[in-house]
C-alpha cells in the first residue's frame, strides 16, 4: 500500500469517527423531521448494504406504532453498529432527501464529498510543534499522548507459501516489506507472522489481544494478507476439497470490548488484502 493510499484510508477513518458523533447529535431532529416514506427507503438501503438484517428491519416496522418510534429504533440500531453504520446512514439520508440532510448536517455542505478531491503526498509529512499543539487542544481531535505513541502496536500476518503450490502469492514479500516500513514509520511495534493456517491466524490474533502494550496504546493496526473469499481469509493449508478458512468477523469479535476491553474506544484499523479465491481457481483451471 502506498502512503497516499494510507492517507486516504485515514481520511475515511476520520470521516467515520466524526459520523458516529454527528449521528448522535441529530437523533432528536432526525426523529422529528424524517418522513415515513424516507424512513422505509433508508431501511431498504441499509438492508441492501447488509448493515441491517431482515429481523432488524421487521423490528423497526412492526414493533413500533408510529413514525417517531420507528425513527428512534432505526437510529439506535445503526448507532450500535459503530462508525461505519453511522456513515452509511448519513450517506443514504443525503441520497434520499438532500433537504433533510442539509438541515441535519449544515456544516457538511461546504466540505468536499470525497478524498479524491484532495491532493495526497507520497510521503509522511511531520507537523510542526505549533500545529501539533493546536490540534491537541481541539476537542474534536482524538488525543494522542507521548506515552500512547510509544505504546503503539500492530499485527501483520502475511501468507505467501501455501501447501498447494498453485496458491503461492509471488511478490507478497514486497507487500509485506512496504507495510512493515509504513507501520514502523508511524511508530508502531509490529508483531509479524508468516504462512499461517486458519487455526494459527486465530491463535495469533487472540495472543495479540493480550499484548501488554494494548493498555497504553492510542490505536492498533491489524493487517492480514493472503487469499480469501467473501468474509473469509484462507490459511496456507487450504485446498478445494479441504478448506482452511478463517472468518473475518472473528477479528471484530476479538478486538471488541467483550474480548479486549483494553481497546475500548480506541481506533482499530483493520486492513485485509486478498486475491478472491474463486477468480484464482478459475485462472488455475484455465492454465491446466
Amino acid at each position: 500500500m502506498s502512503l497516499s493510499g494510507f492517507s486516504e484510508l485515514f481520511f475515511f477513518f476520520i470521516v467515520y469517527f466524526i459520523a458516529d458523533k454527528e449521528i448522535s447529535k441529530v437523533r432528536s431532529k432526525f426523529v422529528e423531521k424524517v418522513s415515513k416514506p424516507i424512513l422505509k427507503q433508508l431501511l431498504d438501503d441499509l438492508l441492501e448494504d447488509r448493515l441491517l438484517n431482515d429481523g432488524e428491519v421487521e423490528s423497526v416496522l412492526e414493533d413500533n406504532t408510529n413514525k417517531a418510534d420507528m425513527a428512534r429504533c432505526l437510529i439506535d440500531i445503526v448507532r450500535k453498529k459503530g462508525t461505519r453504520g453511522s456513515k452509511m446512514l448519513i450517506d443514504h439520508i443525503k441520497t434520499r432527501d438532500e433537504a433533510l440532510h442539509a438541515e441535519l448536517f449544515p456544516d457538511s455542505q461546504d466540505q468536499p464529498a470525497s478524498p479524491t478531491n484532495k491532493t495526497w503526498s507520497n510521503r509522511l509529512i511531520p507537523v510542526s510543534d505549533s500545529e501539533r499543539t493546536e490540534k491537541m487542544n481541539d476537542p474534536d481531535i482524538y488525543k494522542v499522548s507521548d506515552k500512547s505513541l510509544k505504546s503503539r502496536v500492530a499485527l501483520l500476518i502475511t501468507n505467501r507459501n501455501f501447501t498447494d503450490d498453485n496458491l503461492t502469492r509471488k511478490g507478497a514479500e514486497k507487500d509485506e516489506e512496504n507495510m512493515l516500513n509504513l507501520l514502523r514509520s508511524l511508530q508502531y511495534e509490529v508483531v509479524k507472522h508468516n504462512d499461517l493456517t486458519a487455526k494459527d491466524i486465530d491463535k495469533a490474533l487472540l495472543e495479540f489481544t493480550r499484548h501488554p502494550k494494548l493498555k497504553e496504546t492510542d490505536s492498533v493496526f491489524v493487517v492480514i494478507m493472503s487469499h480469501g473469499k467473501r468474509g473469509l481469509i484462507l490459511g496456507v493449508d487450504h485446498k478445494i476439497d479441504k478448506p482452511d478458512e478463517f472468518p473475518i468477523d472473528t477479528i471484530y469479535k476479538y478486538l471488541g470490548p467483550n474480548k479486549c476491553s483494553k481497546l475500548m474506544d480506541k481506533p482499530k484499523v483493520i486492513i485485509i488484502q486478498y486475491l478472491y479465491f474463486l477468480l484464482l481457481h478459475l485462472k488455475t483451471a484455465l492454465r491446466s
